[in-house]
């Protein structure tokens, strides 16, 4: 058997070329490999050895050659493949390990010129790579350093009984795991190579080009999480599927503790919840339904925080979905406990609280470490499908702070009047729109979402408040665009709202205005808007 080892990222190679040579695997390497391989005492053949022709153009060409291709294309059970290798003299490649220059890393890099970015692209490797992965039947070809140690297990393990090969159900594992990083590494190029702004003038080995925010060919790689029973609806079929790297804290990166499979809708809503929670710097509690905040609260503990969002509307909560960013410990376990949850999820659970939840088995609690920065990680970019098209934008990610708010009534909001405008403020990003939002002293106070007219939604929130028995007295309001007339506002102030805020920017903005200060509440722009559709 022989393996031919020509990597970028040399983590864990000399223990792997160590295990193999125990084996009495030969050894084929490449230039820096090569050298770190036989300064370990490894019996190692370099390429150029195999080929008969010395790596040239800077090491662009060391592997391009027949005598390395054959040896991993040719199909051992083809007579005339053989006798092909036996007349030029090429001898067969058996595994193939192989991880490609670092293009997506260098690219990330600050500053990184085009010079750089072209150099960083593989072509050998690739090459190689393609070739092993066609001929999965007869070679094994590894792409990372986390399939090592199955690698060697399986040799070891045939090797003692006397073969020293890989299984065909791994050696197809390998090749898929090799053509989907392939799939990465070009589509990682396209995206690099189709957003530079090309401007030959300035064609330098320092140049860094400016790139486009968004790319001419938009490539995006996701893995498999799971299959799910069905989709939005019980006819439809459905998979999650994660980001190949995701960010710390994420909703892909939570592990489920209990609890039935999750479902299409779970997930969709469970990531609203989170995304929200996340946004909030102090113990929160956000419930979420149909895709909704029905009530978000912050609290000196899990229990107080829940507690609070819960009031806001009762009815909605059962059956939602509820997110801490806090861990949850045994009294806010015993509250939630007491109403019906789909989904649960916190950074962690107390040993007290899982076992209040262990005789309920159709809760699904879902842990989800968060990062210390966990409020500033968030996706990037948004996506949504269209008929045979994908629209693509930068996420919502504004944070409101107390020196964005323009204050243009003659009435001044309080201190606590502000500081609930935030909190407000912060709710009605995840509301859809158009979303009106009542808020006091750290929580949700009345909420509607998702209606035609903003006068609808102020009404609606005013609906749910008298329904869970709450004073909109002396609330504040959140609006996620402006009001495009002053019945909106009239609404909110005749339901108890003593200051609003809202992004500002209608043309009757000055009539609106005029209505804040006839009422005498107090109103700030934001002068951003938080559509949620």
């Amino acid at each position: 058997m022989r393996a031919l080892i020509s990597v970028s990222d040399k983590t864990g190679i000399v223990e792997l070329a160590k295990e193999l040579h125990a084996l009495g695997v030969g050894l084929i390497s490449t230039g820096g490999t090569a050298k770190l391989l036989a300064d370990q005492g490894l019996p190692v053949t370099e390429v150029a050895e195999v080929t008969g022709f010395p790596e040239m153009l800077d090491g662009r060409v060391k592997t391009l050659h027949p005598k390395v291709h054959g040896g991993l294309l040719a199909r051992r059970d083809t007579p005339e493949h053989m006798a092909a290798l036996q007349a030029h003299g090429i001898a067969t490649i058996d595994l193939l390990i192989v991880n490609l220059y670092p293009f997506e890393a260098t690219v990330a890099k600050p500053g990184c010129t085009l010079a750089d970015a072209i150099e960083n692209i593989d072509i050998g490797g690739p090459a190689m790579v393609r070739s092993a992965a066609k001929n999965w039947k007869d070679v094994g070809i590894v792409t990372d350093a986390s399939q090592y140690a199955d690698v060697i297990a399986e040799l070891k393990a045939t090797h003692a009984q006397g073969q020293c090969k890989l299984s065909d159900k791994l050696r197809f594992a390998l090749s898929v795991a090799a053509f989907n990083r392939i799939s990465q590494y070009d589509g990682a190029i396209s995206n690099y190579l189709s957003s530079v702004n090309f401007e030959a003038e300035k064609l330098s080995e320092t140049y860094v080009p400016e790139r486009a925010q968004f790319s001419g060919q938009f490539n995006e790689q996701y893995v498999k999480v799971q299959d799910l029973r069905y989709g939005e609806n019980s006819h439809q079929q459905a998979a999650w599927y994660r980001d190949i790297a995701p960010a710390a804290g994420s909703l892909a990166t939570g592990v489920q503790l209990q609890g039935k499979e999750l479902s299409y809708n779970n997930i969709a809503d469970a990531d609203a919840a989170w995304e929200c929670v996340k946004s909030f710097e102090t113990s929160a509690c956000v419930i979420v339904k149909h895709a909704n905040p029905c009530g978000v609260a912050v609290g000196a503990t899990a229990l107080e925080a829940y507690s609070k969002a819960f009031q806001t509307d009762p009815t909605s909560a059962f059956g939602g979905i509820i997110a801490f960013n806090r861990p949850v410990d045994k009294a806010a376990a015993e509250a939630v406990s007491k109403q019906f949850v789909e989904v649960l999820m916190a950074p962690d659970f107390s040993a007290e609280a899982l076992e209040v939840f262990k005789s309920k088995v159709n809760v699904r609690l879902m842990k989800i470490a968060l990062p210390a920065n966990y409020g500033q990680v968030r996706n990037l970019l948004e996506t949504k499908r269209v008929g045979s098209g994908l629209l693509l934008q930068s996420a919502d990610n504004h944070e409101l702070a107390l020196a964005d708010m323009k204050i243009v009534t003659v009435k001044q909001p309080t201190p606590s009047e502000l500081h609930d405008l935030l909190f407000a403020w912060k709710v009605a990003k995840f509301v859809k729109s158009n979303a009106i939002v009542f808020c006091k002293d750290g929580m949700t106070m009345g909420v509607g979402a998702g209606q035609m007219s903003r006068l609808d939604s102020a009404r609606i929130a005013s609906i749910k408040a008298e329904a869970a028995k709450l004073s909109l007295q002396n609330t504040v309001v959140a609006s996620d665009a402006f009001f495009p007339f002053r019945d909106g506002l009239d609404v909110v102030v005749e339901a108890g709202a003593t200051c609003v805020a809202q992004p500002g920017g209608s043309m009757r903005d000055q009539e609106v205005i005029d209505a804040a200060n006839e009422h005498g509440v107090a109103m700030v722009f934001t002068g951003v808007r938080h559509f949620r559709h």
